[in-house]
């Protein structure tokens, strides 16, 4: 099934393709400014040493960051009409380690100040493509200051549950404003690599994250599989919901994308299902 039509962002696509107003941020690998999945709009870079040029092919942080950022509000993507700032976080990896290699050497205290970065520029929506780079259950001030700063702030966090098959949470998708993202394959089955928790399945939801084709470097499309693959889907939803209903509160709009009808009693979280999302805040407005 199409990954769109696999979590009902179709019809809510034909209502809006997302306003300019609207910004989501991205922390991930850098996106390359002049790719041509952005239609010639320039994407806002935070955080030092901001640098010119294309991503190089054996640069994967760069390719990953440009993938997700195409998802979110390429062209093709899920809010092409949605502003996007970028704030580059992972290094350059040699080629071969793959997307994943890009997290090895961010400290939390690394992640925490970007998220606070990103927060302070005025986003609405955040997207973090990644887990967590510390173990599970461990306490991390700093990383949970941040994150309740961006609760303080109304902005939508969007994170990925990770791909180690593990159970148990994270201070990223154990927070409670923090949307986790589990990966469900292209017939609706979740993926079994993804990370599974009580808070996931409580305040998470699934997306597609099964061979999503996206953007790369060179012209080249390059294939995504997992959990960060899933957010980005998750983050152009909620991104779309702001478009449509402007005048919703964050906390609204985060109740929709996340709460489907009955009470959860499962570390799976449901397919989002961004249209059932749509229905309820249109009957609220």
């Amino acid at each position: 099934m199409d990954p769109l039509d696999l979590i009902r962002l179709t019809p809510l696509r034909a209502r809006t393709s997302g306003r300019s107003s609207v910004v989501v941020g991205l922390i991930d690998g850098r996106v390359a400014p002049d790719h041509p999945a952005f239609g010639g709009r320039p994407v806002r870079e935070l955080g030092p040493a901001a640098r010119a040029g294309t991503c190089h092919r054996a640069d994967v942080c760069c390719a990953h960051g440009t993938a997700v950022a195409a998802v979110i509000a390429g062209a093709e993507g899920v809010c092409p009409g949605c502003t996007l700032v970028s704030r580059p976080l992972f290094t350059d990896r040699p080629a071969g380690g793959g997307p994943a290699t890009c997290l090895l050497g961010v400290r939390t205290a690394e992640l925490a100040e970007a998220i606070t970065e990103t927060v302070d520029a005025g986003v609405h929506v955040l997207n973090l493509s990644m887990a967590q780079p510390a173990p599970s259950g461990a306490r991390d001030p700093a990383l949970e200051a941040a994150l309740d700063h961006a609760a303080d702030r109304g902005v939508i966090l969007v994170a990925a549950a990770g791909n180690q098959g593990r159970l148990g949470s994270s201070v990223l998708t154990g927070h409670p404003w923090v949307v986790p993202v589990t990966a469900y394959d292209r017939a609706g089955r979740p993926m079994p690599q993804s990370n599974l928790g009580a808070s996931i399945g409580r305040h998470g939801v699934g997306a597609p994250g099964e061979r999503v084709v996206a953007p790369g470097p060179g012209g080249r499309p390059l294939v995504l599989n997992g959990t960060s693959a899933a957010a980005p889907f998750v983050t152009g939803a909620a991104a779309l919901l702001c478009s449509a209903f402007p005048a919703a509160a964050p906390a609204a709009v985060r109740h929709a994308v996340t709460h489907g009808p009955g009470p959860r009693h499962s570390v799976v979280p449901p397919l989002l299902d961004a249209w059932a999302a749509y229905t309820t805040l249109r009957d609220r407005s």
